[in-house]
Formats: structure tokens, sequence, C-alpha cells
């Protein structure tokens, strides 16, 4: 009976060292999910802007993918691994060149290995046609 006691709570350790490493995983925390760039003209048709991000778990994170809602905005990202405590940058370039003036707002859907796996980032405006003279 003491033999099969010891096994059970023998077994019972290792599911429960199991299960907490199974816990450990990276988790990514923004600063912000939506950038607004205000009234910009046509003239000047090209806006940037930066998400900061940190990795609140702890194990590195890594960013799979960033894909935007469509041509005309481009995300760039930190290619390397995020080790915990540390921070990476989502760079987000939008063009209105060719594109009619008036308000926007374009998703960047960002995809990690961590918690949550899926992100959207939004960027919007209103961008004020050219004035002829």
């Amino acid at each position: 009976m003491k033999k099969i006691f010891t096994h059970l709570l023998l077994i019972a350790v290792m599911l429960v060292a199991g299960m907490s490493t199974s816990y450990a995983q990276a988790k990514i925390e923004f600063d912000k999910l939506t950038n607004n760039f205000g009234t910009f003209s046509e003239s000047n048709p090209v806006q940037k802007c930066t998400f900061t991000f940190t990795n609140k778990g702890d194990k590195p994170l890594i960013i799979n993918q960033a894909v935007a809602s469509c041509g005309c905005t481009v995300p760039t990202y930190t290619k390397t691994p995020i080790m915990p405590g540390g921070k990476g940058v989502i760079s987000v370039t939008y063009n209105g060149k060719g594109k009619f003036p008036g308000h926007f707002k374009k998703t960047i859907t960002i995809r990690t290995n961590g918690v949550p796996e899926m992100t959207r980032l939004y960027v919007e405006g209103v961008m004020q046609e050219e004035q002829k003279q």
C-alpha cells in the first residue's frame, strides 16, 4: 500500500511540474493599438508611425507576421526574438498617393508565438484634397 501511495505521489508531482513549465510563454503588450495621423494634405501623402511593444512573458517573443489590410500600408517589424522584459517596434508607413482624399482607417494584423497570438493595430487619418492654384 505504501508503495502505491509513493508512486501516485511521484506521478502527481511530475504532472504538476510539467504543467507549471507548460505555462511559461511570451506575452506581447503594446503601448497603443491605434495611431491617428490627423489631417494632412494630399501633397504630402506619406505618413509614418511606430508602435512599441514589450514582452511581458517569460519566454522569447517572436513576431511571425505583420500584414496590412491594404497595399498602401506597409508594416516592418523587429525580426529577432524579443527576450522577456525586452521591447520591439512595428513601424508603419501609409502612402495615400493616388488614393481618394478623405478619412481612412487601415488594419495591421500581427501574429506572434505569444499571448495573444493575434493583435490588430490601426492607423487612421484624413487626407485633404490638395488646393489647386
